[in-house]
């Protein structure tokens, strides 16, 4: 990861707390911080290895607490993946218990600690705000309806009880993250790279993404900037709509992108995920992170996408 001089907040040593690190979002971002000469505690659910690793267990709502007390921050990473498999009632349940329980009791144990940190960072989704066709969407902006609003509401609002206690809280509404070693990007190269690619339905849906170089120091951005609170959005300044991400995939993998998906094939294929996920359209624009200061390095499509695969393979 690159230096950000620029940015705003202090330098000098922290220490945080980091649920979901062995992920693509939460190992990258340990990585950097353990770079910059930070101390990371991981959260593991199974049995700890050394005074660097915390217990929990958000099945069980069991966390070793005393382990979190005096730290810097805290990043809540943790969630089941949407795209493992397809969405049946059981597993929808899973999909929200991984994020609002374990939410829930991250936030109410950092809420009881003597000396709780001072900010925790606590990832959230755009999907918060459903289909919304070519609607402009903001941090301002109400939610949608269906499965992905309603467990965005629920995710933000678990994270009432660490406000409550005086912890400043960011809530970072995540958009499409763009890395050539893990992701929905990975998933999408295979096919492309033999010349396969095409797009999603109609191809107009909006689909607003960010480089994981850009999230990575978003988070790190969050933590530094102490008048930054509720909820953030973490995307580019660059929604594209389906159509044009494909294009651009195609051109900088060298491969034509001849063969579009039809809506029913999907949904054929992964149910209700697909209508709520791949054909779901939300314009969404970074307002806040703009507004306070931060400086995207990578706010055009096609050179996230060249600067992304190029060290695909590579560590962050």
């Amino acid at each position: 990861m690159d230096d950000r001089d620029e940015q705003p907040g202090p330098r000098e040593t922290i220490r945080v707390a980091v649920s979901g690190a062995g992920g693509l979002i939460g190992s990258a971002f340990a990585r950097l911080m353990t770079a910059e000469g930070h101390e990371i505690r991981r959260l593991v659910r199974r049995p700890p290895v050394g005074p660097t690793e915390v217990s929990w267990d958000p099945i069980s709502g069991k966390v070793n607490a005393e382990k979190l007390d005096g730290l810097d921050a805290v990043v809540h990473l943790a969630g089941e993946n949407i795209a493992s498999g397809r969405w049946t009632a059981s597993r929808k349940e899973r999909i929200r218990a991984s994020r609002v329980d374990a939410t829930r009791l991250l936030s109410d144990a950092l809420a009881r600690l003597e000396t709780p940190p001072g900010v925790m960072v606590s990832a959230s989704a755009i999907g918060y705000y459903g289909n919304r066709g070519d609607e402009r969407l903001d941090e301002t902006s109400p939610p949608g309806q269906g499965f992905f609003p309603e467990v965005g509401r629920a995710w933000e609002a678990a994270a009432s009880g660490a406000e409550k206690a005086g912890i400043r809280v960011v809530k970072l509404r995540i958009g499409v993250v763009l890395s050539g070693n893990g992701g929905a990007l990975s998933r999408m190269l295979p096919p492309f790279r033999l010349g396969l690619g095409g797009r999603l339905g109609s191809g107009r849906q909006f689909m607003s993404w960010i480089a994981l170089d850009d999230l990575v120091a978003a988070i790190r951005f969050a933590i530094d900037t102490p008048t930054l609170s509720g909820p953030v959005n973490a995307t580019a300044p660059e929604a594209v709509t389906n159509e044009v991400f494909t294009r651009t995939l195609g051109r900088v993998l060298g491969r034509p992108t001849p063969l579009p998906v039809p809506a029913f094939a999907l949904r054929l294929v992964v149910g209700q995920m697909a209508d709520e996920a791949l054909l779901s359209s939300a314009r969404v624009r970074p307002r806040k992170l703009q507004e306070f200061g931060f400086s995207f390095r990578h706010p055009h499509l096609e050179a996230a996408l060249r600067f992304e695969l190029g060290r695909q393979g590579e560590a962050l």
